[in-house]
C-alpha cells in the first residue's frame, strides 16, 4: 500500500502540478472541468496496484520508444525530401542553363551567317572580265585538274606561268567584301586563301590596285594579306 502511494504522489508530481500551473491561465468553467478530471485520475491511481503500473510503464515506454522511431523515420524523410529538391533545382538549373547556350549558339550561328560575304551574281563572262574585280585564291596546284569541277560562276580555274593550276572563288566589286570573304576561308581551314584583282580578265599586280584605292579614298588604311 505504501508503494501505491508513493507511485500515486510521483504520478500526481508530474501530471497534476503542470496542470495547476496551466489552470492559472484557464477560465473559471475550464479550471472547475480541469479539477474534475484530475479528481477521475487520482481515483484511477487508488485503484492501480503494483504490477498494472509497472505495465503501464512498460507501455508508455514502447509508446515513447514508437515515437522516438517514428520522429526519426520523419526527420529522415524530411531529409531526403530536402535533397530531391535540391536535384530538382540543380536539374532544373543545368536545363535553363543549356536553354541558355542554345539561344546563344543560335544567335552566333545566325549571326556568322549574316556575315557570310556573298560573291557578286553574274549572268556570264562578259561581265566579271570588264573593269576591276576581286577573286580569293584558295590554292595553287600541279598535277592537280580540277577544271571538271568548274561548274560555277564564282569558281575559276586557270592555267598559272609556272605551270601550276590556280583557283579562285567569289566575284567581287568591292575589296572589303573580298577580304572579309578571304578571312572567312581562313577560319574555316584555307589557310593560303588571298585576294588577286582582275582588271577586265587580267591579273594585275595587287600592289597597283591598292593605290589606286588610296588614291580614291585618302582615308582608307589597306593591308595586303
Amino acid at each position: 500500500m505504501k508503494y501505491v502511494c508513493i507511485v500515486a504522489l510521483f504520478l500526481i508530481s508530474l501530471t497534476v502540478v503542470p496542470e495547476v500551473v496551466v489552470a492559472q491561465k484557464l477560465s473559471k468553467k475550464e479550471r472547475k472541468r480541469l479539477k474534475k478530471e484530475q479528481k477521475k485520475r487520482l481515483k484511477e491511481l487508488k485503484k492501480m496496484n503494483p504490477a498494472d503500473f509497472q505495465k503501464q510503464q512498460d507501455q508508455n515506454k514502447e509508446l515513447a520508444a514508437k515515437a522516438s522511431e517514428l520522429e526519426s523515420e520523419l526527420t529522415s524523410a524530411k531529409n531526403e525530401l530536402s535533397q530531391k529538391d535540391a536535384e530538382v533545382k540543380q536539374v532544373k538549373d543545368q536545363v535553363r542553363r543549356l536553354q541558355d547556350e542554345l539561344q546563344q549558339a543560335k544567335a552566333e550561328a545566325s549571326a556568322a551567317q549574316d556575315n557570310v560575304p556573298v560573291a557578286v551574281s553574274t549572268s556570264g563572262d562578259t561581265e566579271y572580265n570588264q573593269g576591276l574585280v576581286f577573286r580569293v585564291q584558295i590554292g595553287a596546284y600541279q598535277n592537280q585538274d580540277l577544271s571538271n569541277y568548274d561548274t560555277s560562276e564564282n569558281f575559276t580555274a586557270e592555267d598559272g606561268d609556272d605551270g601550276k593550276q590556280k583557283y579562285t572563288l567569289g566575284n567581287f566589286r568591292d575589296y572589303w567584301e573580298a577580304d572579309k570573304f578571304k578571312k572567312y576561308l581562313r577560319a574555316m581551314g584555307v589557310k593560303d586563301a588571298w585576294i588577286i584583282p582582275y582588271r577586265d580578265g587580267g591579273r594585275v599586280p595587287i600592289k597597283d590596285v591598292l593605290e589606286d584605292l588610296r588614291s580614291t579614298n585618302p582615308a582608307s588604311t589597306t593591308s595586303v594579306n
